[in-house]
């Protein structure tokens, strides 16, 4: 959840049984619910207007529900919608609760997508038309880093150039200034062992694997190491850095416009076109670490702007690298469990699409 703790109010399982179906018709309608609402709702428990009331009334007193006006129903608080998207995550995101045609018509999407840039490009429209709310995707880094091949040149004593082709296609070069001299043959041979033995793997799984191999190796292989070694220190694996921002779905802001009317509606998406407010934003909640979906009731820690909105996120790995994240955000009142589901459906579609296939050299 967020950032800052957040306390938890314990409830009877009564008392969440028609917390919760308050909530789902609430997201459903945007109207306040009255409790003849629930009890039709729930005329399979036989519970009476007159208990749901009461029980209606027990929440609100914990700060679980409020009441708009004095004849009104109740709606929800962020506390009530933060316990229930606890119980959901609790659960795990389902992608197998997408339909087939659901999941078919996210796949089309990607026909033909062949680099990161292009595949989280796409995914804040998909995430946009599928959510009804703002599609928000961050590359954290200029382009695929699977090894496909790699290619040293010595240019002078101590200077080489560094060429790696990543299977996405995309080569970079660098100039490396090193502290001792390698040869041409000693090149030859680090760069055949590097091809030979981690091709399709990223270049941050290459890297673990070159220093447990380094503390473990006492045989013909240590020279090659200690090269790799000091060419991989110089930049010879390193990945360019970059950040790019991929947002769609303003609109759909717009026809919801929360709370607060149409100058609060001008503020939040004046703070929207900043691409940088919006990386930090995902930055502060999408943890690299993080292994589904998380859901971030309430976003003004980050964004006073945004008390209002929810953020689901997840993110975007490859060979177990992560390269970005994917985002949903909207307002408070959304279909929590199926945009989770979309969500956690785009991340590993990610993977699949882009990721090195099995083999007998790939770490996944």
């Amino acid at each position: 959840m967020d950032n800052a703790p957040q306390r938890t109010v314990s409830t009877s399982p009564r008392q969440r049984a028609i917390l919760h179906a308050i909530i789902e018709h609430y997201i459903a309608t945007g109207e306040p619910v009255a409790s003849q609402t629930i009890a039709q709702k729930l005329n399979t428990d036989g519970l009476s207007s007159a208990t749901i009331r009461n029980v209606m009334v027990e929440l609100s007193e914990v700060g679980l529900l409020e009441q708009p006006h004095t004849s009104a129903g109740r709606v929800p608080t962020a506390q009530a919608f933060r316990q229930y998207v606890r119980v959901l995550e609790s659960h795990g995101p389902r992608e197998d609760l997408l339909s087939r045609e659901d999941r078919s018509r996210i796949d089309e999407h990607y026909a033909g997508v062949a680099s990161s840039q292009d595949f989280l490009e796409r995914t804040s429209h998909v995430l946009a038309l599928a959510s009804s709310g703002l599609g928000v995707t961050l590359l954290t880094t200029g382009e695929v880093t699977a090894l496909e091949h790699i290619h040293f040149t010595r240019l002078a004593a101590g200077k080489v150039l560094a060429v790696l082709v990543t299977r996405s296609g995309t080569v970079q070069d660098r100039v490396l200034a090193l502290d001792r001299d390698i040869t041409t043959t000693e090149l030859e041979v680090a760069a055949n062992y590097l091809n030979s033995n981690f091709h399709g793997w990223s270049l941050a799984r290459v890297r673990e694997e070159l220093v447990q191999r380094m503390q473990q190796e006492r045989s013909e292989y240590d020279r090659i190491l200690q090269d790799l070694e000091e060419l991989w220190r110089k930049g010879a694996l390193q990945r360019t850095q970059g950040q790019s921002v991929f947002v769609e779905g303003v609109a759909n802001l717009i026809s919801a416009e929360v709370g607060g009317g149409r100058a609060e509606l001008r503020r939040i998406l004046s703070a929207l076109e900043e691409k940088q407010r919006l990386a930090e934003l995902l930055t502060a909640y999408v943890d690299a670490q993080q292994e589904s979906v998380r859901v971030v009731v309430g976003l003004e820690a980050a964004m006073p702007q945004m008390g209002n909105y929810v953020l689901i996120g997840a993110p975007a790995r490859l060979a177990g690298e992560v390269m970005g994240s994917v985002a949903v955000i909207g307002p408070t009142r959304m279909h929590y469990e199926s945009a989770m589901q979309t969500v956690s459906y785009v991340a590993k579609l990610f993977d699949h699409l882009l990721g090195p296939s099995p083999g007998p050299h790939n770490p996944q």
